[in-house]
């Protein structure tokens, strides 16, 4: 679009597709998303676009080796956004389009390894006003690119240091949602007066640094972000201490206000402390300024050809949230760092952005089908920290009015909080150590509106290498032992499936239905029995399943008639129901004895 507001360019054509929740997309082609406070025609915009074309090809050839592929995008460190397949992007009521990928979890935890941060913050009385509003928002971004695997503490200092929270006092505080967000509200409530002397501020800081390396923090980046308008004192003695010359904590500097007085003090302590300065005048400044950081801290990886892959915490699919069609979808996202292999710069670990792809959680629950798991059985999966990614008993949302809203703390739900029985944490620290193996516990399974029955539970754990993700197991003692298997013909099964008053469960894999985008429109009992029929022979179908749903089709066809007179005989019957362990049930109202 020019600045006129008229598009340039070819046709973008778009179509709605099932697969991508009713989106109207481009399956042929990607696009690029410009923030709106990011200058699309930069050269750096320029030169990453067109270097990025290439990635086309590939998006559309990850999507044709394998349909159940959401989407497929890069984030560059410049700031522009390349998705596949490509959408339109329509700005909000003040014409901006706010989505910039850099401040995305995924982005952010693909593109540095885990770190312990120190916010030292100056609120002497020479950073009233406008200097102290812009010192806020910085230490807001900078919380807002921490997460779960990052450690934190915030010290605002004067002549004196105080921890703006005095319960983490000479210590650092896992750095998750909730910790974050109590940071904001004590910052918020930062006052200033006095006169700064940050080389007291400075050794505090060093001292928490070098405590938590016995196995508090993340062991592994150390940094400290020190905010203020200037620095008269002579910081040598204090970095002769504690940081030289290995260095092992760098230190980022933000020199806030437009007064540049004490600009090369401010850039000298960064310099000499493997750090980077910034300067930051106005809030506009904020954001690309803080980002800085994140690049820096990535060299080590890039120079060593680290190319971690991550796996973010569950959460809402909130990209295109101002698309009427789309609907919350429960997601974690696979990423990973994309490096600057040029020779000539190889040795300056530049970091070109971040590749990845969204993954709907219920797409992995399907590696556990439900009916193996049997009465009141489960799967479910936790994060490195403890957090769930999927289980029954998480509840992301919320009605309000007549609109589902996501929780606050929805993506941050400890699994001691759905596994009461684990009264020990036994099972927790388990699989947060990564141990795999059985554990048996006595507690009860809700059935339905609240009703429980007492049962023994056996969890089993596993450790999924590579990806910090913890996978677990809830089977009711002695399930497995045995196994009942039916044998029907499938003529005899498909008769009694295709009766009216019988359904399957159609959140149910019995065929998979999105390989092949003519199958997506079919309800899982339509795909059953085209794939039965012979209609449909290239749908993929689980074999042991149908079998039991076709034997189980069978042996209840039989109370159809029971009901029927039973119904016609007794009163004070509305309807009766059964459901089988394979996931066919069967239903049948009475409605009067005049039609039924």
């Amino acid at each position: 679009m020019d600045e006129e507001g008229n598009f340039i360019g070819g046709e973008f054509p778009l179509e709605e597709n099932e697969h991508f929740n009713k989106l109207s997309v481009n399956t042929l082609m990607s696009d690029i998303q410009v923030p709106t406070n990011v200058y699309n025609k930069d050269p750096n915009i320029l030169n990453g676009v067109y270097m990025s074309e290439a990635l086309n090809d590939v998006f559309i050839s990850n999507f044709q080796k394998d349909p159940t592929l959401t989407w497929q995008y890069f984030g560059s460190s410049a700031g522009f956004f390349r998705l596949y397949p490509g959408i339109k992007w329509t700005p909000d009521s003040n014409g901006v389009v706010s989505f910039d990928c850099r401040n995305r979890n995924w982005y952010i935890q693909a593109a540095t390894s885990p770190k312990d941060i120190v916010i030292l913050v100056d609120v002497s009385g020479s950073m009233k006003g406008l200097k102290m509003t812009i010192a806020k928002h910085t230490i807001n971004t900078i919380l807002d690119t921490l997460g779960e695997n990052d450690f934190v503490n915030v010290i605002a200092y004067t002549d004196y240091v105080r921890y703006v929270e005095p319960c983490f006092k000479g210590t650092l505080v896992q750095a998750d949602l909730d910790n974050r967000e109590h940071f904001k509200l004590l910052v918020e409530e930062l006052h200033v007066k006095g006169e700064a002397k940050v080389k007291k501020a400075m050794k505090e800081s060093f001292r928490i640094l070098a405590d938590v390396t016995n196995g508090q923090g993340s062991l592994c980046n150390q940094a400290i972000m020190l905010i203020t308008d200037g620095a008269m004192e002579d910081f040598q003695s204090v970095f002769e201490e504690f940081n030289w010359p290995d260095k092992k904590v760098r230190v980022f500097t933000y020199l806030i206000g437009r007064d540049m007085t004490f600009s090369e003090n401010i850039k000298w302590i960064a310099c000499n402390n493997k750090g980077y300065y910034t300067h930051i005048s106005t809030l506009a400044d904020v954001q690309e300024n803080v980002m800085e950081y994140l690049h820096v801290l990535s060299r080590p990886m890039v120079i060593n050809h680290d190319h971690d892959i991550i796996w973010t915490e569950a959460y809402m699919d909130s990209t295109f949230r101002y698309l009427a069609s789309h609907s919350l979808l429960l997601m974690t996202s696979v990423a990973m760092p994309v490096f600057s292999k040029k020779k000539e710069t190889i040795s300056h670990g530049i970091l070109l952005g971040v590749v990845g792809t969204d993954v709907p959680l219920l797409e992995v629950m399907k590696l556990a089908p439900r009916y193996k798991l049997g009465a009141h059985g489960y799967a479910f999966l936790i994060t490195n920290n403890g957090y769930i990614l999927a289980h029954p008993d998480l509840r992301p949302l919320y009605i309000d009015g007549k609109k589902l809203k996501p929780k606050p703390n929805y993506n941050s739900v400890d699994l001691s909080e759905a596994e009461w029985e684990d009264t020990e944490d036994s099972l927790r620290t388990a699989m947060v150590k990564g141990e795999t193996g059985t554990l048996t516990l006595d507690g009860r399974a809700a059935v339905d509106k609240g009703v429980s029955v007492f049962a023994s539970a056996i969890f089993c754990v596993k450790n999924i290498k590579l990806l910090c993700i913890f996978f677990g197991m809830v089977l009711t003692r002695g399930h497995g032992q045995y196994m009942f298997f039916g044998n029907v013909s499938v003529e005899e099964g498909l008769h009694d499936l295709q009766q009216p008053d019988l359904t399957i469960a159609d959140e149910w894999t019995y065929c998979e239905t999105d390989i092949d985008p003519h199958h997506r429109k079919l309800t899982q009992l339509q795909a059953v029995v085209r794939y039965l029929t012979g209609k449909e022979p290239d749908l993929e179908c689980d074999e042991i399943l149908l079998q039991q749903v076709l034997f189980d089709a069978v042996v209840t066809a039989p109370l159809e008639a029971y009901w029927t007179a039973l119904m016609l005989t007794e009163s004070g019957f509305i309807s009766a129901f059964l459901g089988t362990r394979s996931g066919l049930m069967r239903v049948i109202r009475y409605a009067g004895s005049e039609k039924r």
